[in-house]
């Protein structure tokens, strides 16, 4: 079994935010592989369903962000989840918005989410990186990432959580980088405006 993990803050008030983009994957992948719908488990909601023959199971913690590693390990306990069956969808600040990339372990690079995850169940797992761009100064990024997407964001956003659902199974059957390539193809990152000033994660 595989645990897919959308990280976000619950409640109607965060749906669009930068911050919720894993909660929007968790939704995509629910909706285009017709999981069951969704129920109250491990401090959060749950869905299950297969992939080519693997059984998922779908968690959006509801403990808020920075706790969100006491749903996650509730969940992976229970099922006796091996983390390197763990994926991890969440926002990035340091990657452009629409960038995507995935990676096994490492830091948590300023991300209160992963750092709760990490205290409850170590680094080893899988994490897709979503990309929701910089503001350019540390001091804007909690308003930028509880911000919502703009409109404008829909021309990538979409595209992309459509193609991070269709693509998936690429990434189940190990083959991390052709789904990324599947998603650079199908979600073309929009190019940023030149006045843009792109920078690290700030502890968010």
């Amino acid at each position: 079994m595989f645990l897919l993990v959308g990280l976000g803050n619950p409640g109607g008030a965060y749906a669009r935010n930068r911050h919720n983009i894993g909660f929007m994957a968790a939704d995509g992948i629910v909706r285009r592989h017709s999981f069951a719908a969704w129920r109250a488990k491990f401090q959060g909601l749950v869905a299950e369903g297969s992939i080519d023959g693997d059984k998922m199971l779908v968690l959006k913690p509801e403990t808020f962000m920075n706790l969100s590693g006491q749903a996650v390990a509730a969940a992976a306990r229970f099922h006796k989840i091996a983390p390197d069956h763990i994926i991890v969808f969440h926002d990035d600040l340091d990657l452009p918005p629409g960038k995507v990339r995935v990676k096994k372990g490492g830091g948590a690079g300023g991300h209160n989410g992963l750092k709760s995850i990490d205290g409850h169940l170590g680094n080893d797992y899988w994490r897709v990186r979503l990309g929701i761009g910089h503001p350019g100064h540390k001091d804007l990024v909690t308003p930028w990432v509880l911000g919502d997407f703009a409109k404008a964001d829909a021309l990538w956003l979409s595209p992309l959580l459509e193609a991070v659902a269709t693509h998936l199974p690429l990434l189940i059957a190990g083959n991390e980088t052709g789904f990324q390539t599947r998603l650079a193809q199908a979600a073309p990152v929009p190019k940023p405006p030149k006045s843009e000033t792109m920078g690290g994660p700030d502890g968010v």
